[in-house]
């Protein structure tokens, strides 16, 4: 695991003082080596975190007559395979690491060879034969890789600071911005910045000397199935998943350094805990973590998973120091980002590292098999197709003439949409509060037209069904946008390595031919997944609804944060930006501070997207440059 950064230059040599200085920006995220090659304009430099091949994995590494180069951050988990038939291919290797089977690969196959690799990974390979820089993502984008093309060159790196000290133009992308208001999080391959992508999950870019670049996909996730396909039986399926799902996890226990499991007492983390005690002979060392607050402690329940497979068990409550804790998020982030398990997945990744530097985690398993209760509500969210068109819009006009304190609101205003898909949306994110909340400029449109325009990779084919389309949102968007950075950032922050068993792409492939009637059962999600693997939980697990990973904010805004929150959210510098209305936001923290009603979600929201412009305008560029215009209030 480690931290990348580049440059391929096209009217003058890379220096290495600029390579050292982007990778210095993200030592954190290897702390063990460091290492850098120059050729001409190209410069590749990398920060390692040591896994596997403690002692010969140095990067970059090159083939065999060193024209070929590459720097990579990840881990391949079927490298030994894919050696072998290398080697059986007349290749000489070097090393015993991962990192060196992908030059060898590229060697043999090119950018075909790319849908063989099993794991996670970002990775830029640099061909002095054709002067070409090929720079490539895993299939769920659980490795982060941006990418800026300019008149002089290609710059890339694992996080937008090495960017951002290479000298990348920072001016911000309004369509992101707007992105991030409706999800809370800026979904790929989107960035703040105009100048500044992500690379694709599952695809490759090229960019050559002369300036030319092309781009391409190895892998898409399949629409998940409605119905099952002919001769695919449920027994087939669960036989099938338990195999599959138990050499996902198998294949990542690799590791030549302590490694560990998450164990936050869900499903899908228990699950696979499960099966790693099953699979090693050592306990299986778990950590999980705990609030003072008991609706956010789910200690109990992992200490039953840890009870029953003789864990090394590890737990701690914690009450952190909040202030100091979210600026500390904003730094890592980069970007706006406002999805508050960043707090628990933060500070579980510190309590992990001081014992381990690997970690499997259940990541995935809502996104693949239905989890979510919001997949239960669009069947109800279905029923309005029957509601007259004219009656929906005296709806809309009702619910627009109601107060935000109205909890009918949101309801009459979801029922108006014209159809099942844009309800949807308007149930995860509600234009009616955006509405109040943003200035004409800044409000996203209200329609999943919009979606498909700012995000075809996410969006299905006119036609699709409401819950096919949303369960493939969820695995190809919020998935890869919102739970894989979370974790990427807070786990490298404290330079702790996360695996992702439920992410397998075969794993991911047999879950798409799951058809949903599988999934979403007996009033639960997962059902399937439940039904083949539950026999390996305590039942009282089985018994507890759905928590999310959650954090007591609602109680900290009122306490421990209100004064930081209020200092930042009623500041001038906040209010004069011409994003937000300033009597609004008021309103939406007096209603929480009295307890009418729990605002945090909308707070945090506004209060990381203020923290992130501070921290920008901090490090150089004027509000002028940025393209915000200044009001005042």
């Amino acid at each position: 695991m480690c931290g990348i950064a580049g440059q391929l230059l096209r009217e003058r040599k890379a220096e290495l003082a600029d390579i050292r200085s982007m990778c210095d920006q993200i030592r954190y995220r290897g702390p063990d080596d460091d290492g850098y090659h120059l050729d001409g304009g190209c410069g590749l430099g990398m920060r390692r975190l040591s896994i596997i091949d403690l002692n010969t994995g140095h990067q970059p590494i090159s083939n065999e007559d060193g024209a070929i180069w590459v720097v990579f951050n990840g881990e391949i988990y079927n490298f030994q395979e894919l050696r072998a038939d290398l080697i059986r291919a007349g290749h000489r290797f070097k090393t015993a690491s991962d990192t060196e089977t992908l030059i060898h690969l590229y060697e043999e196959q090119g950018t075909a060879g790319i849908s063989k690799l099993r794991g996670m990974f970002a990775y830029a390979i640099w061909d002095s034969r054709d002067r070409s820089l090929l720079l490539v993502r895993d299939r769920f984008g659980k490795k982060p890789l941006y990418f800026a093309i300019l008149p002089e060159g290609l710059y890339f790196g694992s996080e937008l600071k090495c960017l951002r000290v290479a000298g990348v133009p920072l001016e911000i992308d309004r369509e992101a911005l707007r992105l991030y208001f409706q999800f809370n999080y800026i979904p790929d391959p989107w960035s703040p910045f105009q100048a500044i992508r992500k690379l694709a999950p599952g695809g490759w870019l090229r960019y050559h000397a002369s300036g030319k670049a092309e781009e391409g996909r190895y892998w898409k996730l399949p629409a998940p199935a409605e119905e099952a396909s002919a001769g695919f039986t449920e027994p087939d399926a669960r036989e099938q998943l338990r195999d599959t799902f138990d050499e996902a996890v198998r294949m990542r226990l690799i590791a030549d350094v302590p490694l560990g499991a998450f164990l936050s007492g869900g499903i899908d983390s228990s699950s696979v805990v499960a099966s790693m005690a099953m699979q090693t002979k050592e306990p299986v060392k778990t950590f999980s973590i705990g609030f003072e607050e008991p609706e956010f402690n789910e200690l109990p329940l992992a200490a039953l998973v840890a009870q029953k497979y003789n864990t090394d068990h590890h737990e701690i409550i914690v009450r952190p120091n909040s202030v100091d804790l979210v600026s500390k998020l904003v730094r890592h982030f980069d970007e706006p980002f406002a999805d508050s398990s960043a707090i628990p997945t933060y500070l579980v990744s510190e309590f992990a590292a001081q014992h381990v530097k690997v970690v499997l985690t259940g990541d995935g398993g809502d996104e693949l098999f239905a989890g979510y209760q919001s997949f239960f509500d669009i069947e109800r969210l279905r029923r309005a197709d029957s509601i007259p068109l004219a009656a929906r819009k005296f709806l809309s006009a009702i619910a627009d003439s109601l107060p935000y304190s109205a909890y009918g609101k949101n309801y009459l205003r979801m029922i108006s949409r014209p159809t099942a898909l844009d309800r949807y949306f308007e149930h995860e994110s509600p234009h009616f509060l955006l509405e109040s909340l943003l200035t004409p400029e800044w409000m996203p449109p209200a329609d999943a037209a919009y979606l498909t325009r700012t995000l075809p990779r996410s969006m299905l084919p006119n036609g699709a069904d409401v819950l096919t389309q949303a369960l493939y949102f969820e695995a190809t968007a919020k998935l890869t946008g919102d739970m894989l950075v979370k974790v990427d950032r807070m786990s490298m922050a404290n330079s702790l390595e996360v695996r992702c068993p439920m992410l397998d792409d075969r794993l991911a492939d047999l879950a798409a031919r799951i058809p949903h009637a599988w999934k979403l059962r007996s009033g639960r999600g997962k059902d399937i997944f439940i039904q083949t693997l539950g026999d390996r939980l305590p039942a009282e697990l089985l018994r507890q609804p759905k928590r999310g990973f959650g954090v007591p904010l609602e109680h900290w805004f009122r306490g421990s944060l209100r004064s930081f929150l209020w200092d930042h959210l009623t500041s001038v510098s906040f209010l004069n930006r011409g994003v937000v209305s300033p009597d609004f936001v008021r309103y939406l923290l007096r209603e929480h501070d009295r307890g009418r009603r729990n605002n945090y979600h909308h707070l945090w929201k506004l209060l990381m997207f203020e923290l992130w412009f501070r921290d920008l305008e901090a490090r150089g560029p004027s509000p002028a440059a940025l393209g915000v215009e200044a009001r005042v209030v």
